[in-house]
Protein backbone atom coordinates (compact mmCIF):
# COMPACT_ATOMS: atom_id res chain seq x y z
CA UNK A 1 0.00 0.00 0.00
CA UNK A 2 2.61 1.88 -0.64
CA UNK A 3 4.92 3.88 -3.10
CA UNK A 4 8.57 3.09 -3.96
CA UNK A 5 10.02 7.29 -4.30
CA UNK A 6 13.44 6.59 -6.16
CA UNK A 7 15.34 9.79 -6.43
CA UNK A 8 17.39 10.50 -9.33
CA UNK A 9 21.37 9.98 -9.43
CA UNK A 10 20.74 7.77 -5.93
CA UNK A 11 18.22 5.28 -7.03
CA UNK A 12 17.81 3.77 -3.47
CA UNK A 13 17.68 6.68 -1.34
CA UNK A 14 14.64 7.89 0.39
CA UNK A 15 13.73 11.36 1.31
CA UNK A 16 10.68 12.70 3.38
CA UNK A 17 7.37 13.02 1.53
CA UNK A 18 5.47 16.20 1.42
CA UNK A 19 1.25 15.64 1.74
CA UNK A 20 1.28 15.90 -2.73
CA UNK A 21 3.54 12.95 -2.71
CA UNK A 22 6.44 14.35 -3.81
CA UNK A 23 10.41 14.40 -2.65
CA UNK A 24 11.66 16.46 -0.12
CA UNK A 25 14.81 18.39 0.69
CA UNK A 26 15.68 17.54 4.02
CA UNK A 27 15.30 20.37 6.34
CA UNK A 28 17.75 21.93 8.04
CA UNK A 29 16.56 20.62 11.69
CA UNK A 30 16.37 16.79 10.12
CA UNK A 31 19.57 15.94 11.60
CA UNK A 32 23.62 16.88 11.77
CA UNK A 33 24.73 15.09 8.56
CA UNK A 34 21.55 14.30 6.86
CA UNK A 35 22.01 15.55 3.45
CA UNK A 36 25.09 14.04 3.31
CA UNK A 37 24.21 10.71 4.33
CA UNK A 38 21.49 10.92 2.29
CA UNK A 39 23.07 11.23 -0.95
CA UNK A 40 26.18 9.03 -0.51
CA UNK A 41 23.45 5.96 1.16
CA UNK A 42 23.58 3.93 -1.92
CA UNK A 43 27.36 3.57 -2.50
CA UNK A 44 27.51 3.33 1.62
CA UNK A 45 25.36 0.57 1.70
CA UNK A 46 26.56 -1.38 -1.31
CA UNK A 47 30.52 -1.04 -0.12
CA UNK A 48 29.63 -2.18 2.81
CA UNK A 49 27.96 -5.21 1.50
CA UNK A 50 30.22 -5.62 -1.45
CA UNK A 51 26.74 -6.66 -2.57
CA UNK A 52 24.59 -4.73 -4.98
CA UNK A 53 21.82 -3.30 -3.89
CA UNK A 54 18.21 -4.70 -5.17
CA UNK A 55 14.82 -2.48 -5.79
CA UNK A 56 13.34 -1.98 -3.56
CA UNK A 57 10.45 -4.57 -2.45
CA UNK A 58 7.02 -2.96 -4.24
CA UNK A 59 4.44 -4.42 -2.28
CA UNK A 60 1.74 -2.14 -3.07
CA UNK A 61 1.62 0.88 -5.63
CA UNK A 62 -0.64 2.59 -3.39
CA UNK A 63 -1.87 3.99 -0.12
CA UNK A 64 -5.04 3.15 0.94
CA UNK A 65 -6.93 4.44 3.26
CA UNK A 66 -8.68 3.40 6.57
CA UNK A 67 -11.85 1.31 5.49
CA UNK A 68 -15.05 3.07 6.41
CA UNK A 69 -16.90 0.32 7.43
CA UNK A 70 -16.23 -3.29 8.16
CA UNK A 71 -18.11 -4.31 5.34
CA UNK A 72 -16.32 -2.55 3.04
CA UNK A 73 -13.66 -5.38 2.85
CA UNK A 74 -9.98 -5.71 2.47
CA UNK A 75 -8.20 -7.64 -0.45
CA UNK A 76 -8.26 -10.98 0.54
CA UNK A 77 -5.84 -13.86 0.28
CA UNK A 78 -6.32 -15.85 -2.97
CA UNK A 79 -5.76 -19.22 -1.41
CA UNK A 80 -6.07 -20.50 2.16
CA UNK A 81 -2.76 -19.76 3.73
CA UNK A 82 -0.02 -23.01 4.23
CA UNK A 83 0.98 -23.28 7.58
CA UNK A 84 4.32 -25.06 7.33
CA UNK A 85 5.68 -22.04 8.94
CA UNK A 86 3.94 -19.36 10.71
CA UNK A 87 5.04 -16.20 13.26
CA UNK A 88 2.73 -16.17 16.61
CA UNK A 89 0.71 -13.91 17.50
CA UNK A 90 2.62 -11.42 20.10
CA UNK A 91 0.75 -8.79 22.15
CA UNK A 92 2.52 -5.39 21.65
CA UNK A 93 5.20 -7.11 19.36
CA UNK A 94 3.34 -8.08 16.22
CA UNK A 95 0.86 -5.41 14.93
CA UNK A 96 0.73 -4.30 11.45
CA UNK A 97 4.05 -2.38 11.23
CA UNK A 98 5.99 -5.20 12.52
CA UNK A 99 4.09 -7.77 9.85
CA UNK A 100 4.86 -5.63 7.14
CA UNK A 101 8.41 -5.53 8.08
CA UNK A 102 8.54 -9.05 8.73
CA UNK A 103 7.25 -9.79 5.23
CA UNK A 104 9.17 -8.29 3.57
CA UNK A 105 11.60 -11.32 4.68
CA UNK A 106 9.31 -14.64 3.27
CA UNK A 107 6.59 -14.51 0.66
CA UNK A 108 4.67 -17.81 2.36
CA UNK A 109 5.26 -17.63 6.39
CA UNK A 110 1.54 -17.08 7.71
CA UNK A 111 1.54 -13.99 10.25
CA UNK A 112 -0.31 -13.82 12.70
CA UNK A 113 -2.25 -10.34 13.97
CA UNK A 114 -2.07 -9.66 18.00
CA UNK A 115 -4.97 -10.69 19.74
CA UNK A 116 -8.46 -9.04 19.62
CA UNK A 117 -10.93 -9.43 21.95
CA UNK A 118 -14.13 -10.15 20.04
CA UNK A 119 -15.75 -7.53 23.13
CA UNK A 120 -13.21 -4.91 21.80
CA UNK A 121 -14.56 -5.53 18.55
CA UNK A 122 -18.39 -5.19 19.58
CA UNK A 123 -17.80 -2.65 21.32
CA UNK A 124 -14.86 -0.35 20.05
CA UNK A 125 -13.72 0.70 17.02
CA UNK A 126 -13.42 -2.28 15.02
CA UNK A 127 -12.48 -0.43 11.78
CA UNK A 128 -8.99 0.64 13.69
CA UNK A 129 -8.65 -2.73 15.33
CA UNK A 130 -8.88 -4.99 12.17
CA UNK A 131 -7.07 -2.77 9.91
CA UNK A 132 -4.50 -3.91 7.79
CA UNK A 133 -2.02 -3.50 4.68
CA UNK A 134 -3.49 -6.09 2.28
CA UNK A 135 0.69 -6.70 1.18
CA UNK A 136 0.67 -8.77 4.73
CA UNK A 137 -1.10 -11.72 3.38
CA UNK A 138 -1.09 -14.07 4.09
CA UNK A 139 -2.73 -13.05 7.65
CA UNK A 140 -4.94 -14.35 10.43
CA UNK A 141 -7.24 -12.69 12.57
CA UNK A 142 -6.58 -14.24 16.40
CA UNK A 143 -9.36 -13.27 18.66
CA UNK A 144 -10.04 -13.86 22.38
CA UNK A 145 -13.19 -14.50 24.14
CA UNK A 146 -15.95 -16.59 25.84
CA UNK A 147 -19.41 -15.88 24.53
CA UNK A 148 -20.47 -18.11 21.26
CA UNK A 149 -22.61 -15.32 19.82
CA UNK A 150 -20.07 -12.54 20.12
CA UNK A 151 -17.19 -14.87 18.82
CA UNK A 152 -19.48 -15.56 15.72
CA UNK A 153 -19.88 -12.14 15.69
CA UNK A 154 -16.21 -10.95 15.71
CA UNK A 155 -15.70 -14.04 13.17
CA UNK A 156 -18.29 -12.09 10.54
CA UNK A 157 -15.90 -8.74 10.35
CA UNK A 158 -12.61 -10.33 10.16
CA UNK A 159 -14.35 -12.55 6.99
CA UNK A 160 -15.54 -9.33 5.75
CA UNK A 161 -11.96 -7.49 6.32
CA UNK A 162 -10.20 -10.15 4.37
CA UNK A 163 -8.15 -12.07 7.10
CA UNK A 164 -7.28 -15.55 6.08
CA UNK A 165 -8.13 -17.67 8.97
CA UNK A 166 -10.10 -16.29 12.46
CA UNK A 167 -7.87 -18.22 15.23
CA UNK A 168 -9.30 -18.46 18.87
CA UNK A 169 -6.58 -18.03 21.35
CA UNK A 170 -7.23 -20.90 24.17
CA UNK A 171 -3.27 -20.81 25.30
CA UNK A 172 -2.80 -17.46 27.06
CA UNK A 173 -2.28 -17.42 30.48
CA UNK A 174 -2.25 -13.45 31.19
CA UNK A 175 -4.35 -12.67 34.77
CA UNK A 176 -5.96 -10.39 32.15
CA UNK A 177 -7.30 -12.66 29.75
CA UNK A 178 -8.42 -15.05 32.76
CA UNK A 179 -10.42 -12.37 33.93
CA UNK A 180 -11.82 -11.97 31.22
CA UNK A 181 -12.80 -15.97 31.56
CA UNK A 182 -10.84 -16.76 28.12
CA UNK A 183 -7.37 -17.88 27.05
CA UNK A 184 -5.94 -20.76 28.80
CA UNK A 185 -8.02 -21.08 31.43
CA UNK A 186 -10.87 -22.50 28.17
CA UNK A 187 -8.57 -25.78 28.10
CA UNK A 188 -10.66 -26.81 31.48
CA UNK A 189 -14.10 -26.18 29.36
CA UNK A 190 -13.81 -28.26 25.85
CA UNK A 191 -17.79 -27.99 25.68
CA UNK A 192 -17.56 -24.49 25.62
CA UNK A 193 -14.49 -24.16 23.50
CA UNK A 194 -16.82 -25.97 21.29
CA UNK A 195 -19.75 -24.23 21.13
CA UNK A 196 -17.38 -20.75 20.31
CA UNK A 197 -15.99 -23.12 17.46
CA UNK A 198 -19.13 -24.25 16.06
CA UNK A 199 -20.49 -20.76 16.24
CA UNK A 200 -17.36 -19.10 14.64
CA UNK A 201 -17.49 -21.74 11.81
CA UNK A 202 -20.86 -20.84 11.05
CA UNK A 203 -19.92 -17.28 10.19
CA UNK A 204 -17.00 -17.72 8.67
CA UNK A 205 -15.81 -18.39 4.71
CA UNK A 206 -12.20 -19.28 5.73
CA UNK A 207 -10.68 -22.02 8.56
CA UNK A 208 -11.71 -21.25 11.62
CA UNK A 209 -8.53 -23.07 14.09
CA UNK A 210 -7.17 -22.72 17.69
CA UNK A 211 -4.05 -22.41 19.93
CA UNK A 212 -4.10 -23.49 22.79
CA UNK A 213 -1.43 -25.30 25.26
CA UNK A 214 -0.67 -29.09 25.70
CA UNK A 215 -2.52 -28.49 29.42
CA UNK A 216 -3.94 -26.56 32.03
CA UNK A 217 -2.83 -26.49 35.56
CA UNK A 218 -3.88 -29.92 36.54
CA UNK A 219 -5.19 -30.73 33.42
CA UNK A 220 -1.68 -32.56 32.38
CA UNK A 221 -1.67 -35.89 30.75
CA UNK A 222 -2.46 -36.96 26.68
CA UNK A 223 -5.69 -38.23 27.21
CA UNK A 224 -7.28 -34.63 28.53
CA UNK A 225 -5.33 -33.21 25.49
CA UNK A 226 -6.52 -36.01 23.13
CA UNK A 227 -10.49 -35.67 24.59
CA UNK A 228 -10.30 -31.96 24.70
CA UNK A 229 -8.56 -32.01 21.00
CA UNK A 230 -11.29 -34.33 19.58
CA UNK A 231 -13.90 -32.55 21.16
CA UNK A 232 -13.52 -29.03 19.55
CA UNK A 233 -12.24 -31.25 16.36
CA UNK A 234 -15.64 -32.52 16.18
CA UNK A 235 -17.50 -28.70 16.40
CA UNK A 236 -15.46 -27.83 13.32
CA UNK A 237 -11.85 -27.01 13.83
CA UNK A 238 -9.41 -28.67 11.77
CA UNK A 239 -6.46 -26.89 12.62
CA UNK A 240 -4.82 -26.54 16.31
CA UNK A 241 -1.55 -24.42 17.16
CA UNK A 242 -0.47 -26.16 20.17
CA UNK A 243 1.89 -24.67 22.58
CA UNK A 244 4.30 -27.82 23.82
CA UNK A 245 4.09 -26.60 27.48
CA UNK A 246 1.06 -26.71 29.84
CA UNK A 247 -0.11 -23.11 31.31
CA UNK A 248 -0.10 -22.56 35.02
CA UNK A 249 -2.40 -20.47 35.99
CA UNK A 250 -1.98 -20.25 39.68
CA UNK A 251 1.86 -19.03 40.39
CA UNK A 252 3.19 -18.29 37.49
CA UNK A 253 3.33 -15.02 35.42
CA UNK A 254 3.16 -14.94 31.60
CA UNK A 255 7.19 -14.70 31.29
CA UNK A 256 7.28 -17.67 33.60
CA UNK A 257 4.57 -19.57 31.72
CA UNK A 258 6.65 -19.05 28.43
CA UNK A 259 9.98 -20.21 30.52
CA UNK A 260 9.36 -22.25 33.36
CA UNK A 261 7.01 -25.23 32.36
CA UNK A 262 9.06 -27.77 30.37
CA UNK A 263 8.39 -28.59 26.51
CA UNK A 264 7.03 -31.56 25.69
CA UNK A 265 7.04 -31.95 22.08
CA UNK A 266 6.16 -35.89 22.07
CA UNK A 267 3.05 -34.76 23.31
CA UNK A 268 2.00 -33.09 20.53
CA UNK A 269 3.63 -35.56 18.18
CA UNK A 270 1.23 -37.76 19.26
CA UNK A 271 -1.80 -35.52 18.97
CA UNK A 272 -0.70 -35.82 15.90
CA UNK A 273 -0.21 -39.89 15.15
CA UNK A 274 -3.98 -39.75 16.96
CA UNK A 275 -5.16 -37.54 14.70
CA UNK A 276 -4.21 -37.78 11.47
CA UNK A 277 -6.57 -35.84 9.65
CA UNK A 278 -6.12 -32.87 11.68
CA UNK A 279 -3.51 -30.48 10.89
CA UNK A 280 -1.19 -29.98 13.81
CA UNK A 281 1.50 -26.90 14.23
CA UNK A 282 3.81 -26.82 16.85
CA UNK A 283 4.80 -23.98 19.14
CA UNK A 284 6.98 -23.25 21.66
CA UNK A 285 10.87 -23.12 22.22
CA UNK A 286 11.43 -23.20 18.20
CA UNK A 287 14.64 -20.95 17.88
CA UNK A 288 16.43 -22.10 14.25
CA UNK A 289 15.50 -23.16 11.07
CA UNK A 290 17.23 -27.07 11.52
CA UNK A 291 15.02 -27.43 15.00
CA UNK A 292 11.74 -26.36 12.30
CA UNK A 293 13.05 -28.69 9.67
CA UNK A 294 13.27 -31.68 12.35
CA UNK A 295 9.15 -30.67 14.10
CA UNK A 296 8.53 -31.03 10.67
CA UNK A 297 8.81 -34.45 10.43
CA UNK A 298 6.65 -35.46 13.11
CA UNK A 299 3.61 -32.57 12.33
CA UNK A 300 2.37 -30.30 10.00
CA UNK A 301 3.94 -26.78 10.66
CA UNK A 302 6.00 -24.74 13.09
CA UNK A 303 5.14 -21.52 14.56
CA UNK A 304 7.80 -19.20 15.68
CA UNK A 305 7.81 -16.68 18.43
CA UNK A 306 10.16 -14.60 20.21
CA UNK A 307 13.07 -15.52 17.92
CA UNK A 308 11.41 -14.45 14.75
CA UNK A 309 10.31 -11.20 16.30
CA UNK A 310 13.99 -10.26 18.59
CA UNK A 311 15.88 -11.77 15.57
CA UNK A 312 13.86 -11.23 11.66
CA UNK A 313 16.81 -11.74 9.85
CA UNK A 314 16.16 -15.65 11.10
CA UNK A 315 12.94 -15.51 8.19
CA UNK A 316 15.32 -14.66 5.62
CA UNK A 317 16.08 -18.37 4.75
CA UNK A 318 12.18 -19.95 5.54
CA UNK A 319 10.90 -19.27 1.43
CA UNK A 320 14.17 -21.38 0.28
CA UNK A 321 14.44 -23.82 2.69
CA UNK A 322 10.43 -24.81 3.17
CA UNK A 323 8.60 -23.68 0.19
CA UNK A 324 11.46 -24.53 -2.46
CA UNK A 325 12.64 -20.95 -3.56
CA UNK A 326 15.27 -19.82 -4.76
CA UNK A 327 17.97 -18.50 -2.36
CA UNK A 328 17.75 -14.77 -1.89
CA UNK A 329 21.24 -13.28 -1.22
CA UNK A 330 19.96 -10.45 -0.06
CA UNK A 331 21.97 -8.29 2.33
CA UNK A 332 20.44 -7.05 6.01
CA UNK A 333 20.75 -3.69 5.27
CA UNK A 334 18.28 -4.34 2.06
CA UNK A 335 15.15 -4.96 4.04
CA UNK A 336 15.88 -1.44 5.39
CA UNK A 337 15.78 0.16 2.04
CA UNK A 338 12.24 -2.06 1.51
CA UNK A 339 11.01 -0.83 4.54
CA UNK A 340 11.46 2.66 4.08
CA UNK A 341 8.74 3.32 1.91
CA UNK A 342 6.04 2.20 4.04
CA UNK A 343 8.03 4.04 6.84
CA UNK A 344 7.56 7.08 4.66
CA UNK A 345 3.56 6.91 4.04
CA UNK A 346 2.93 6.33 7.81
CA UNK A 347 4.87 8.96 8.57
CA UNK A 348 2.99 11.19 6.23
CA UNK A 349 -0.22 10.04 7.55
CA UNK A 350 1.21 10.57 11.62
CA UNK A 351 2.33 7.65 12.69
CA UNK A 352 5.25 7.79 14.87
CA UNK A 353 8.24 6.70 13.85
CA UNK A 354 9.25 4.88 16.88
CA UNK A 355 6.02 2.57 16.67
CA UNK A 356 7.99 1.38 13.27
CA UNK A 357 11.97 1.21 14.24
CA UNK A 358 11.21 -0.37 17.67
CA UNK A 359 10.61 -3.80 15.07
CA UNK A 360 14.13 -3.17 13.09
CA UNK A 361 16.08 -3.30 16.35
CA UNK A 362 16.94 -7.06 16.19
CA UNK A 363 18.15 -6.84 12.36
CA UNK A 364 21.88 -6.59 13.03
CA UNK A 365 21.42 -9.04 15.90
CA UNK A 366 25.18 -10.37 16.32
CA UNK A 367 26.74 -8.50 13.64
CA UNK A 368 28.93 -5.78 14.22
CA UNK A 369 27.65 -2.44 14.71
CA UNK A 370 24.33 -3.96 15.93
CA UNK A 371 24.57 -2.40 19.68
CA UNK A 372 24.89 1.21 18.12
CA UNK A 373 22.40 0.83 15.51
CA UNK A 374 19.71 -0.44 18.51
CA UNK A 375 21.15 2.41 21.01
CA UNK A 376 20.81 5.31 18.80
CA UNK A 377 17.00 4.41 17.05
CA UNK A 378 15.83 3.55 20.56
CA UNK A 379 17.22 7.18 21.72
CA UNK A 380 16.28 9.12 19.12
CA UNK A 381 13.23 7.51 17.25
CA UNK A 382 10.67 8.58 20.25
CA UNK A 383 11.43 12.07 19.36
CA UNK A 384 8.41 14.11 18.41
CA UNK A 385 10.36 15.35 15.27
CA UNK A 386 11.91 12.54 14.22
CA UNK A 387 11.87 11.06 10.55
CA UNK A 388 13.44 8.78 7.98
CA UNK A 389 17.20 10.57 9.14
CA UNK A 390 16.98 9.07 12.35
CA UNK A 391 17.45 5.70 10.77
CA UNK A 392 19.46 6.62 7.93
CA UNK A 393 22.04 7.77 10.96
CA UNK A 394 21.28 4.45 12.38
CA UNK A 395 22.74 2.43 9.41
CA UNK A 396 25.87 3.89 9.26
CA UNK A 397 26.87 2.02 12.22
CA UNK A 398 26.41 -0.99 10.36
CA UNK A 399 27.57 0.43 7.26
Amino acid sequence: MYQTRAIEGADYTRMPVNSHGTAEAPSAHSGSGMAARASNLTGLLASATNTPLLPATKLNDSPAPMPQTPLQSQVGPTTAPQHRFCVAPMMDWTDRHDRMFLRLFSRHTLLYTEMVTSSALKHGDADYLLHYDSAEHPVALQLGGSNPAELAEATELGNKAGYAEVNLNVGCPSPRVQSGAFGACLMADPALVARCIAAMDRESDVAVTVKCRIGVDDMDSDLQLMNFVESVANAGCALFVIHARIAILKGLSPKENREIPPLNYERVFRVKERFPELEIVINGGIASLQQTREMLQHVDGVMMGREAYQNPFILHGIDSELFDEQASNKPRVQYLLDYIPYMEKELSAGTPLHHMTRHVLGLFKGQKGGKQFRRHLSMHAHRKDAGINVLCDAISFVT
